[in-house]
C-alpha cells in the first residue's frame, strides 16, 4: 500500500471537490433560502484533509470560468455537459470566500483547467524534492502518479501510488493518457477509438505498449488475446487522428505559467473573523462553536491516534474515535440494478475479476431458516457496486431475473474457496443462502468483525454504526424505507426505486470500510492473527451449530412452568405479608415507596434521576439485613426464568426442525466472549435447582445421548499461566483441588484436614480476584467482617506472591498503553483506566486484571470449536454434531454407539487447542439431557 510521506505539498481539485460535494450531500439551505450543502460538502472534506495530515504546504485550485485550450482542439470538448445548477454557481464565491478564510492558497488560472494548474505544481515541487500528495476524485489525475505523488480520493481515502494505479486500471501511470484516448472519457467528452472499452485498452497497451508502439506496429494487434483483436487493427488505423486528438485532450499541462511557486503555497492562520461571519450568514452553527471557541482547525489534530496512554514506543498503533471521522455522504452515482442476463454476465466477469469483492443478501426476515432470498447486492471496487433483485412482489418475470436461475448461475462462484468475500455479519448471509442449497465458501473477511477485533469496546459493530464511525457516512435506514411499526413494509414489497440503492450502498460501504480497518488490523501481527486464526474460521462453524439447534421438552418446561406460577404467588403473597399492603413487585416505583419510604430502609444507591435504586446489587446487600428486598430477588429470578425460558422455549420451537435454534454473537461481549439470544443460553442459571431443571429439558433425540465438554477451572489456570506463580502452578501440575489447596495455603491446614466452609471461603478468593474483588467485595460474599476478608486476602498474596506481581503489572501495563491483551494478542481498550473518577478508575484496573483471563479462555474454546468441527467433518469420524456453546462448555449430541470413542478425541482436541504451563483439563459428562451431562 502507498505511504504517505511526512508533511507532503497538498494540491486539491476543488473543482472535483464541488460537484462531488453537490451531489452527495443533501439539498441543504439556510433560513434565507440560500443554498449551502455544496459549501458544506467541501469544507467538510477540506477541513478532514487538513486535520489528518496538518500540512504545511496546500493549494486548492478550481476551474476558471471561460474556455479552454481544449476548447480550442475539440469543440465538443465537454460540450454534452449541461450548465452548472444555478443553485450551484451561487455558492462558489462565498466557497472561495471560505478558503481563503481558512489561510488555504487559492488558485484559479484562466485559460487552463484545475488539473493544469496542479500537474504543474506536482511536477515542480516532485522536481524540488519535495513529497505531492493530490487530492482528487478524477482518473486523469492518475497519470501524474510517481514515487513522490500520490493521489487520494476525495470520498473514501483510498490512496493511488505507482501500485495501485496499476491495480486500479491495468496499466500503469505513464500510460493512462494512452488508455483515456483509447477508451475515451464520457465525462469529458473525449471520443477515444470506437469500439474500445477499458478491457481492449488494457490489452492493447500490456501487450503492445502506447499510441506510439500501437501505431508502430499495428500488424501485432491480431496477435493478442482479446475478443475483436482480428478487426481491432484496422479500427485503430481508421480512428489514429482521433486517437492523437483523444492523447491531447486527455494530457494535463505541466507547464502552466503561475504567479506563485509551490515553495509559496504556505498555510497561514485562520481569519476567525471571517469565518465567523461567513459561517454565521450560511448557518453552519456547529462550526462557527468550534470558531468562537478557536478550536476549528485544531481541536481534532490528534483525533484518529491512540493517547498518549495508549501508545508504548515504536509498537503505538492508531485508533480511530468517532469524533476523527467527518460527515462525508458517500456517491451513489456508480451504482446499478442488475435487471437482464447481459448486466448479470457483466457483473459475474466483475466478480471473478475481483481479488475480493463485497456481498450482501436482502431477505423478507431475520430468520436464516425461514427468510426468502429478495435479492443480492454487490461491490467490487469503491463507489461501484450493483443490486441484483430476484424476488419483489412488483416486479413480473420480464423485469426481473429468475431467482432459479441466478442462484444456480451464482452458485459456483459463492462456493469458490478462492473467491474472497467480504460482508458484513456474514453468518446471517451464509445461513440463509443454505436454505438454497449454497454453502457460502471463501468468508475471508467480515467488516464486524475487524471492527471488533480493532476495537471491541470503540461502540456498537454494526454497520450503520461503522459507516458513521470510519466513512463518516450516514446510511439510508431501513426505516426510512420501509416505513416503522405494523405497517412496516418487508423488502420484497419495497419500491425498486428506494430498494437498489439502499441494497447497493450496503455493499459498497461494506467494502469501504473493510478497505478502512483492515489495513489498521495488519499492522499488528497478534490483532491479525486473532482475525484470520480465530474469529473467521469460526463464522462457518457458529453458522452449524445455529442451523442444527437442541431438542426440546415443551412437557418438562410446561410442568415446570406451572411449578413457577404456584411458587411466584407463594413470594408475592409473602412480600405483601412483609410489605403489610399488597403493591406490584414489577413496579419499581412501588418498590421504592414500600422500601424506603414506609420500611426505611438505608439508600446505598440512587438512580442517574436521583431515585433511590432496588437494582439487583443494591437488594442483594439489603437482603443480608432484610427480609423483604430477599424475597424480592428471590420473585424476579423466578420470574425472569418462567417469562424468558418455561413459558418461551416452547414457543421458540422451529416448526420445520422441531428444535429450538439460538442465535450466537462475535462482537458484543468486550473480551471475545461469545454471547447468545432467542434464546439466551449463557443465563441459565448452572448452580440454583431451578436452571437444572430448564436444563433436563435440553434433550437428545432418539438413539443419542447428551456429551458436555467442560474446561475445569479455566480461568484459574490461565492466571497461574500468566502469573507464573509456584504456588499455583504446582498445585495443578500436581492434580490438586485448587480450592482446597488455596484454602490450606491461606489457613495454614493441612490439605487433608481443610473444612468444607475453608474451601469454600478459597474459592470465594480465587475466583474473586479474578474479577479484581476487593476485601469489601469479600466480606459481602462470605457475610464476615471487612477486616477478616482483608486479613484472607493478605494471607493469599503471601502465600501466592506471583498473584500480586500479576496485577500490580498488568494495572501499570494498563494504565502506560490503555490496553491490555490475552495470551493470543487479542486487546481489550481501557478508556477509563486514565479517568480521574475513582470509581471509573478501579472499575477499569479490575477489568484490566479479568480480560486477559477471561479473553484467552474464550479464545482458547474458540479453537477448540474450529479443532473440534474440522474433525467431526472427517468422514471417519463418529456419529456426533456440536449443538451448543455455553460459557467455557461445548455441548454435543453423540450416537450412543460413539460415544466413547467421541468421548476420547473431544477431549484431546479441546485440551490441546492451547499450552499453557499447566494443563488444561477438560470435563466430559453425558445423558439423556443437559442436566445429566453437566
Amino acid at each position: 500500500m502507498a505511504q504517505i510521506a511526512e508533511n507532503p505539498l497538498i494540491l486539491v481539485d476543488g473543482s472535483s471537490y464541488l460537484y462531488r460535494a453537490y451531489h452527495a450531500f443533501p439539498p441543504l439551505t439556510n433560513s434565507a433560502g440560500e443554498p449551502t450543502g455544496a459549501m458544506y460538502g467541501v469544507l467538510n472534506m477540506l477541513r478532514s484533509l487538513l486535520l489528518q495530515y496538518t500540512p504545511s504546504h496546500v493549494a486548492v485550485v478550481f476551474d476558471a470560468k471561460g474556455k479552454t485550450f481544449r476548447d480550442e482542439l475539440f469543440e465538443q470538448y465537454k460540450s454534452h455537459r449541461p450548465p452548472m445548477p444555478d443553485d450551484l454557481r451561487s455558492q462558489i464565491e462565498p466557497l472561495h470566500q471560505m478558503v481563503k478564510a481558512m489561510g488555504l492558497p487559492l488558485l484559479v488560472v484562466s485559460g487552463v483547467e484545475a488539473d493544469d494548474v496542479i500537474g504543474t505544481l506536482a511536477l515542480e515541487a516532485e522536481k524540488a524534492g519535495h513529497a505531492v500528495l493530490i487530492s482528487t476524485g478524477d482518473k486523469d489525475m492518475a497519470q501524474l502518479v510517481t514515487p513522490g505523488v500520490t493521489l487520494i480520493n476525495t470520498m473514501n481515502n483510498a490512496i493511488l501510488g505507482p501500485d495501485e494505479v496499476v491495480e486500479k486500471y491495468g496499466v500503469p501511470p505513464e500510460l493512462i493518457i494512452d488508455f483515456l484516448a483509447l477508451m475515451g472519457d464520457s465525462s469529458d467528452n473525449i471520443p477515444g477509438v470506437p469500439g474500445v472499452g477499458e478491457k481492449t485498452a488494457q490489452a492493447l497497451l500490456q501487450g503492445i505498449g502506447g499510441l506510439d508502439a500501437l501505431y508502430a506496429d499495428l500488424d501485432k494487434v491480431s496477435t493478442l488475446s482479446f475478443r475483436g483483436s482480428k478487426t481491432m487493427a484496422a479500427k485503430l488505423a481508421d480512428n489514429k487522428e482521433v486517437a492523437y486528438l483523444s492523447y491531447q485532450l486527455a494530457t494535463i499541462k505541466t507547464d502552466v505559467k503561475l504567479d506563485l511557486t509551490c515553495a509559496e503555497l504556505t498555510v497561514s492562520e485562520p481569519d476567525a473573523d471571517e469565518l465567523h461571519k461567513l459561517f454565521g450568514r450560511y448557518e453552519f452553527k456547529r462550526w462557527l462553536a468550534d470558531v468562537e471557541s478557536g478550536t476549528w482547525l485544531s481541536s481534532k489534530k490528534s483525533a484518529g491516534k491512540a493517547p498518549a496512554s495508549a501508545k508504548k514506543g515504536a509498537q503505538a498503533e492508531e485508533t480511530v474515535s468517532a469524533s476523527a471521522v467527518e460527515p462525508n455522504q458517500l456517491s451513489q452515482e456508480g451504482y446499478v440494478t442488475i435487471l437482464d442476463q447481459a448486466t448479470l454476465d457483466e457483473w459475474i466477469g466483475y466478480l471473478k475479476a475481483s481479488d475480493v469483492f463485497a456481498f450482501d443478501t436482502e431477505t423478507d426476515g431475520l430468520d436464516t431458516l425461514t427468510a426468502n432470498l429478495i435479492g443480492l447486492s454487490f461491490a467490487t471496487q469503491a463507489g461501484k457496486a450493483a443490486y441484483l433483485p430476484v424476488a419483489h412482489d412488483y416486479l413480473d418475470a420480464p423485469a426481473q431475473l429468475d431467482r432459479d436461475d441466478v442462484l444456480k448461475q451464482l452458485k459456483p462462484l459463492l462456493e469458490d474457496e478462492k473467491q474472497r468475500k467480504v460482508g458484513q455479519n456474514l453468518k446471517f448471509d451464509r445461513g440463509v443462502l443454505l436454505r438454497y442449497d449454497i454453502e457460502l465458501k471463501g468468508i475471508a473477511f467480515d467488516t464486524m468483525l475487524e471492527s471488533y477485533v480493532l476495537d471491541s469496546v470503540s461502540g456498537r459493530h454494526d454497520m450503520d454504526s461503522l459507516a458513521d464511525r470510519y466513512l463518516g457516512h450516514k446510511t439510508v435506514g431501513f426505516e426510512e424505507i420501509a416505513g416503522k411499526g405494523k405497517n412496516q413494509l418487508t423488502f420484497n414489497q419495497i419500491a425498486l426505486e428506494q430498494a437498489a440503492p439502499y441494497a447497493a450502498e450496503d455493499a459498497d460501504v461494506t467494502l469501504q470500510l473493510h478497505q478502512t480497518l483492515w489495513p489498521r488490523i495488519q499492522q499488528s501481527e497478534s490483532l491479525t492473527r486473532v482475525f484470520t486464526d480465530i474469529e473467521m474460521p469460526l463464522v462457518p462453524v457458529l453458522s452449524h451449530i445455529e442451523r442444527t439447534g437442541v431438542l426440546i421438552d415443551q412437557n418438562i418446561l410446561a410442568a415446570h412452568s406451572k411449578e413457577l406460577a404456584i411458587r411466584l404467588n407463594e413470594l408475592e403473597n409473602k412480600a405483601h405479608e412483609l410489605a403489610e399492603e399488597p403493591f406490584n413487585l414489577s413496579s419499581t416505583k412501588q418498590l421504592q415507596a414500600i422500601l424506603y419510604e414506609k420500611q426505611k430502609l438505608p439508600i446505598l444507591k440512587k438512580t442517574p434521576g436521583g431515585a433511590p435504586s432496588t437494582n439487583e446489587e443494591v437488594l442483594a446487600e439489603l437482603a443480608l439485613d432484610y427480609p423483604l428486598p430477599k424475597v424480592i430477588l428471590e420473585y424476579r429470578g423466578l420470574a425472569k426464568l418462567k417469562s424468558t425460558y418455561t413459558d418461551k422455549l416452547p414457543l421458540m420451537i422451529n416448526p420445520q426442525s422441531g428444535r429450538v435454534h439460538t442465535s450466537y454473537h462475535q462482537a458484543v461481549t468486550a473480551t471475545g466472549r461469545l454471547s447468545s439470544s432467542d434464546p439466551n443460553l449463557q443465563n441459565i442459571p448452572v448452580r440454583n435447582d431451578e436452571g437444572r431443571r430448564i436444563r433436563q429439558a435440553f434433550i437428545a433425540p432418539k438413539d443419542y445421548i447428551i456429551l458436555a465438554a467442560d474446561y475445569s477451572q479455566i480461568e484459574l489456570r490461565i492466571m497461574a499461566h500468566l502469573s507464573k506463580d509456584e504456588g499455583l502452578l504446582t498445585a495443578f501440575a500436581e492434580g490438586k483441588d485448587i480450592h482446597r489447596a488455596t484454602a490450606a495455603e491461606v489457613f495454614g491446614t493441612p490439605l487433608e484436614k481443610v473444612s468444607g466452609e475453608q474451601r469454600r471461603s478459597a474459592k470465594a478468593i480465587n475466583f474473586g480476584l479474578i474479577y479484581g474483588m476487593s476485601a469489601f467485595g469479600l466480606s459481602r460474599q462470605l457475610n464476615i467482617p471487612r477486616k477478616e476478608s482483608q486479613r484472607y486476602m493478605d494471607l493469599y498474596f503471601e502465600r501466592y506472591p506471583g498473584v500480586l506481581e500479576y496485577m500490580e503489572r498488568t494495572r501499570t501495563q494498563a494504565s502506560e498503553q490503555g490496553y491490555v491483551e490475552t495470551l493470543d494478542g487479542r486487546r481489550l481498550y481501557l478508556p477509563d483506566i486514565k479517568s480521574s473518577n475513582a470509581m471509573r478508575r478501579k472499575g477499569a484496573e479490575r477489568a484490566a486484571i479479568n480480560a486477559p483471563m477471561q479473553g484467552t479462555a474464550a479464545d482458547i474454546i474458540k479453537r477448540a470449536m474450529i479443532s473440534v468441527d474440522a474433525w467431526l467433518k472427517q468422514s471417519d469420524a463418529p456419529r456426533a454434531r456440536i449443538i451448543m456453546q455455553v460459557h467455557d462448555e461445548l455441548v454435543f449430541e453423540v450416537h450412543k454407539d460413539d460415544v466413547e470413542a467421541a468421548s476420547e478425541k473431544i477431549r484431546n482436541l479441546m485440551e490441546a487447542s492451547m499450552t499453557l504451563a499447566v494443563p488444561l483439563k477438560v470435563e466430559v459428562g453425558t445423558g439423556q439431557n443437559w442436566d445429566q451431562a453437566h
